[in-house]
């Protein structure tokens, strides 16, 4: 199994490669969970992602002989920046084979760092398999994401840095897709510190390592705003070490992740993508199992496609009220309009969108539904504009 010693030989190959990124606390994400949290920014390293360090660790250790072959990876994202990034800082040919439903502003960054891209399947598992065979026809060496000891390795120098950063953490919070990265921390944290705690967190459309450790039959969906940690079959590798190193798993939802996006970009003012959030979605979800403790969290990779963040954002002022949508009835004449949005403007509110609804609707024929969809200060400023509303003579209700 995996060893710290391996841990530390990755640290001193990464060494002046990869970002040594931060981990500092966030008072405000502390005040607002009841517990001392502590953000690692792997979102700041060159392909925004963790996943390089496994990459530069495992090119680190080719043979002459495997270098001049080449290398080959399958992945969807950060796995893929991460090895073309360092095999062309290393001179070497490599190859991704990406699903054919990889977003194109990954497809273009891989290339960017000269790889050479092959779009193949509708599934990881095609896409897995054809990366396999052209492994076998061409003589090229195979970088698995994550069911890999070198892998591994680069991986769990997060742990270390976690821990030479704030010796006193005491608990560890990681995502787990196929467990190279969690695998790695919780062997560098447990030999380090072995009364820590790691936890691992999983999506509950992804639960394949809850499932696995815990022997609970949880249904898997098919897709997750966390496609990062979106891993079907866990790591043969990582297995054994996620059961003998990680004391908990817990599941986060959809949701959960969304508001933790939002609540980085808003107060920490970094970008994550969704498997980077599920940490702090963990605290969110489940704060009793957190309060008081010291936390540390993995912001494992900042890559998300623009117009899903431009939907999350939009979504999560829907759910704090600074989004709103009210319906109001009023009779269908001229000037009510104009005394309807001088109230709202009166309060306070600004109008977005409004919609008149004249056939689909129950009320009387000669009275008509107004929606509007407001910028409000939160869910009590929205109801002092119903209020506002409904005294004024006018119906008014939030939809």
């Amino acid at each position: 199994m995996l060893q710290i010693d391996d841990i530390r030989a990755a640290a001193a190959r990464l060494d002046g490669q990869v970002l040594r990124t931060p981990c500092v606390e966030s008072r405000t994400l502390s005040q607002l969970t009841g517990c001392q949290v502590f953000l690692k920014f792997e979102n700041l390293q060159y392909t925004a992602s963790f996943k390089e360090r496994g990459a530069c660790n495992k090119l680190a250790q080719l043979t002459p002989e495997e270098r001049a072959r080449g290398v080959i990876a399958m992945s969807a994202g950060n796995h893929a920046q991460g090895v073309a990034y360092h095999a062309q800082r290393l001179g070497l040919r490599a190859v991704i084979v990406m699903p054919r439903f990889t977003p194109g502003v990954k497809i273009e960054r891989t290339r960017g760092f000269g790889a050479e891209v092959v779009l193949h399947g509708d599934t990881l598992d095609e896409a897995r398999a054809h990366a396999r065979a052209l492994a076998e026809q061409q003589g090229l060496v195979f970088v698995h994401p994550y069911d890999d000891e070198a892998i591994a390795a680069g991986q769990g120098t997060v742990g270390l840095e976690m821990l030479a950063d704030v010796p006193d953490l005491d608990t560890l919070v990681v995502a787990i897709g196929g467990g190279g990265l969690i695998g790695g921390v919780a062997t560098a944290a447990k030999a380090l510190k072995p009364d820590i705690e790691v936890i691992g967190v999983q999506t509950e459309r992804f639960p394949a390592m809850v499932n696995a450790i815990k022997g609970t039959r949880h249904p898997q969906g098919s897709s997750t705003i966390a496609e990062g940690i979106a891993v079907g079959t866990p790591g043969e590798i990582n297995l054994p070490l996620v059961r003998e190193r990680v004391d908990d798993l817990l599941l986060v939802d959809e949701g959960d992740i969304e508001q933790a996006i939002v609540m980085l970009l808003e107060i920490e003012k970094t970008l994550v993508e969704g498997a980077g959030a599920a940490g702090l979605a963990a605290l969110l979800k489940h704060p009793k199992r957190f309060a008081g403790r010291r936390v540390g969290l993995v912001l494992s990779g900042g890559n998300i496609d623009p117009m899903l963040l431009a939907s999350i954002i939009e979504r999560g002022m829907v759910r704090a009220g600074r989004l709103a949508r009210i319906a109001v009835n009023a009779r269908d004449v001229p000037g009510n309009l104009a005394r309807i949005t001088a109230l709202v403007a009166e309060a306070g509110a600004n109008i977005n969108e409004v919609h008149h609804q004249r056939a689909f609707t129950l009320l009387a024929a000669q009275n008509v539904e107004i929606e509007l969809v407001l910028q409000t200060r939160g869910r009590a400023h929205v109801k002092q504009v119903i209020d506002a509303l409904n005294a004024a003579g006018f119906g008014a209700h939030e939809q």
